[in-house]
Parts: C-alpha cells; structure tokens; sequence
C-alpha cells in the first residue's frame, strides 16, 4: 500500500528481511525510500534466514523532499531472502515505502 511505510528507529544500521515462499529466481530489484544514503542487499538461499551473503551495495543521491526510486538488475540471481541493510542516512530517521521484485 502506498499509505503504509516502515521507518526506522534513528540508529544505524538497521535492517529488514523479505521472505519468499521458495527459492525465487529475480531479475530486478527496486526500492522506493527517504533520506537513506547507504543501503546494501544481501541474499540467501537457505531454508531459514541464515547465511546471507551480500549482493549489492550503493550510496544513493539525496533528494530533498521526494522519495528515492533505485533498481538494481541481478541476472541470474536466486534468493529464498532478501535483507534490506540500512548503512547510513541523510537524518536521523529515514523511511522506506516500496520495496518490489521481479522474477519467477
């Protein structure tokens, strides 16, 4: 939902992980979010959320007032998880809004 967001608590890092129901096969990752400068995505394709290993790291571009829209291509990328690590912010709070994978 557009309406909804999840926030952080103020301290860094902070993280989140997006389970799927099996291992998936994704081809894109795109994230919508507020005031995050650092962010890095890791992965695992175990059963439980154990042994991430990390898949993308990025600085990304301050934008005063409007939300952040990154994609991140992974060809021929696999996960069972996805863990969203929040490294740095541009404030003391920042916020994330959409997070959407494209696969099969």
């Amino acid at each position: 939902s557009s309406e909804t967001f999840w926030t952080t608590t103020g301290m860094f890092p902070q993280e989140f992980i997006i389970g799927f129901p099996k291992c998936v096969k994704i081809s894109k990752v795109a994230i919508q979010c507020y005031l995050v400068r650092t962010l890095r995505i890791e992965r695992s394709i175990c059963k439980d959320p154990v042994g991430f290993e990390q898949c993308i790291e990025k600085d990304l571009q301050h934008t005063e007032g409007q939300l952040q829209m990154e994609e991140f291509p992974l060809p021929d990328f696999q996960a069972t998880y996805l863990r969203f690590i929040i490294k740095s912010a541009f404030d003391h709070f920042v916020s994330v809004h959409r997070v959407m994978a494209e696969g099969t």
